[in-house]
């Protein structure tokens, strides 16, 4: 792995063991603006789950729209 790669999880494992941004800087001798930078890619890191994989979402986004945009509600029993 690279180094800004090892350094990358060596500032989330101590923000992770809960010390400040500024402790981490100190301890890994990095500017603090290394932390704030890492600590904002770790809240971009979520899932989207908009875009889970399942049939309905893979259409509508190709543009196809839904069953319901079509007319179709399921099978009437």
């Amino acid at each position: 792995m690279s180094r800004m790669a090892d350094l990358d999880l060596e500032i989330r494992a101590l923000l992770d063991e809960g010390l400040r941004p500024t402790s981490v800087a100190s301890l890994l001798n990095i500017p603090l603006e290394m932390v704030y930078d890492c600590i904002d890619a770790m809240d971009t890191d979520t899932y989207d789950e908009s875009m889970d994989g399942d049939f309905d979402s893979a259409m509508a986004s190709a543009g196809l729209g839904t069953d319901e945009d079509y007319g179709y509600y399921g099978d009437d029993e």
